[in-house]
C-alpha cells in the first residue's frame, strides 16, 4: 500500500460529475507533488466504527452526493479526522455534514441536523437555500491569512456548485466558539466555506473545486489537501 492513502468517503456513483472529477483532480495533484499517493472509495454503509475502519488512511475527503446512505458513518468519518488530526476535506455535502458533526460534538448542539434528511429537526444547522445553487457558478472571496487564501494564492476564485442546501447562519456564533472560522464568502456575504485553524488541515467548502479537473485544470484546494496528506504520511 502507498505510504499516503486518502479515504474518499461517500456513496460512489459515476452519475455524479464530482465523483468523476475527483480521481482526475487527485491524479493531477499527485503529479504536481511528485509523490506516491493513492486513494480508495469508502462507502458510508461500510463504516460501523470510523476510528477503526479509517485508521489506515492518511487523510479523509468526505465527497459530494448526499443524503448519504449512512449519515452516522459520514459523521463518524468527520469526527475521526477532526479528533485524530488527519487532513480533512469536505466538499458540497461533505462540508454540510462537517458542520453538523462539529455542531453536535464540539459546539453544544447535539440535536443539530440536515434539512434534506430531517426537515422537521429542531436544530437545523444545514437548511434549504433560498436560491438553489444547482449547476451555478460564482465568485468566492477568501479571508486574509486563511488556508483557503493560501491554497488559491489569492483572495478570490470562480467556483462551481451543485447544491440546494447550505449553512444556517443562526448557528454561526456557536460554531465559531467551537473553533470553526468561516473563511469563504460569496459576493453577498453568504458563507461558502470554513476551516478549523487549530487543526493541521480541516477545510470544507460548499462548492465543488474538483470539477475544475473535468476542464483539465488543477484545483488548488485539492493540491493543498494532497500536500497535507503527504505531510501526514
Amino acid at each position: 500500500m502507498s505510504s499516503t492513502t486518502i479515504a474518499l468517503v461517500g456513496d460512489h456513483s459515476e452519475r455524479h460529475a464530482a465523483h468523476r472529477a475527483i480521481p482526475l483532480a487527485l491524479e493531477m495533484a499527485k503529479r504536481k507533488a511528485w509523490a506516491d499517493v493513492a486513494w480508495e472509495w469508502v462507502a458510508t454503509r461500510t463504516l460501523k466504527d470510523a476510528a477503526s475502519d479509517l485508521k489506515r488512511f492518511s487523510a479523509v475527503w468526505l465527497v459530494p452526493a448526499s443524503p448519504y446512505e449512512n449519515m452516522a458513518g459520514a459523521l463518524g468519518a468527520v469526527r475521526f479526522a477532526r479528533e485524530s488530526g488527519r487532513p480533512f476535506l469536505g466538499t458540497c455535502g461533505g462540508f454540510q455534514h462537517a458542520l453538523i458533526e462539529i455542531a453536535r460534538n464540539a459546539a453544544g448542539l447535539p440535536e443539530a441536523d440536515h434539512g434534506e434528511s430531517n426537515p422537521d429537526a429542531s436544530v437545523l444547522v444545514v437548511e434549504k437555500l433560498s436560491c438553489s445553487l444547482v449547476e451555478k457558478t460564482g465568485t468566492v472571496v477568501f479571508a486574509p491569512g486563511s488556508r483557503l487564501e493560501e491554497a488559491y494564492n489569492g483572495s478570490t476564485s470562480k467556483e462551481e456548485y451543485r447544491c440546494s442546501y447550505g449553512f444556517n447562519p443562526k448557528h454561526r456564533a456557536a460554531l465559531e466558539k467551537a473553533g470553526m472560522a468561516f473563511t469563504a464568502l460569496d459576493d453577498a456575504g453568504e458563507i461558502r466555506g470554513g476551516e478549523l485553524s487549530s487543526h493541521p488541515f480541516f477545510v470544507g467548502v460548499l462548492f465543488q473545486p474538483e470539477r475544475a479537473a473535468l476542464r483539465g485544470d488543477l484545483p488548488p484546494l485539492v493540491t493543498a489537501f494532497v500536500r497535507a496528506a503527504i505531510a501526514a504520511g
